[in-house]
């Protein structure tokens, strides 16, 4: 089992930043995939960013592509996605999963925390 906690979250105004942080505990973090997901109200969940066991390989969503930052300290079992420039359709709850491969699809993550509230207004 891994346990995930996000933190982070919060109220911004449109072309503001926020450091999600993802912290895990259980299994060894450095042998999982780690991504972050988002919900909007009434919308599905959607892939957001996700990076490999070293960090070296990282993928991105077209919508946040240029403006957000995924990244790992293996260390400290945390995971982190930096949001720059935000836009009020970045509002969302935002999840962090781990999964045993690189993936941006729901089914490959086995793991899940509890998500994180993000609220851009404009």
């Amino acid at each position: 089992q891994v346990q995930l906690v996000e933190s982070g979250g919060g109220l911004v105004q449109a072309g503001g930043s926020l450091r999600l942080s993802c912290a895990a505990s259980g299994r060894t973090f450095s042998n999982y995939v780690m991504g972050w997901f988002r919900q909007a109200p009434g919308k599905e969940r959607e892939f957001v960013a996700t990076i490999n066991w070293s960090g070296g390989r990282t993928y991105y969503a077209d919508s946040v592509k240029e403006r957000f930052t995924i990244s790992r300290d293996n260390a400290k079992n945390t995971v982190y996605l930096q949001m720059n420039s935000l836009k009020p359709e970045d509002t969302a709850v935002y999840y962090c999963a781990a999964a045993g491969r690189i993936a941006t699809i729901e089914k490959a993550y086995d793991y899940w925390g509890q998500g994180t509230q993000v609220t851009v207004s404009s």
